[in-house]
């Protein structure tokens, strides 16, 4: 969870830096592109979580 929070901190500041700064659109693609990736850990890390508590069918 405390990698998940990082990236997602991350990814504010350089959309918030992005978006303010002229010129600095790169930051902002670069902020929305690591808020799309710590979206896609959290969600592989529930779907995860959600099949080791399953039992087996046998």
């Amino acid at each position: 969870m405390v990698f998940f929070l990082i990236l997602l901190s991350g990814a504010i500041t350089l959309i918030v830096i992005g978006a303010v700064v002229d010129g600095m659109l790169y930051l902002l693609s670069t902020g929305v592109l690591l808020l799309v990736v710590a979206v896609l850990y959290l969600l592989v890390r529930s779907i995860l979580r959600s099949r080791r508590g399953r039992p087996t069918a046998f």
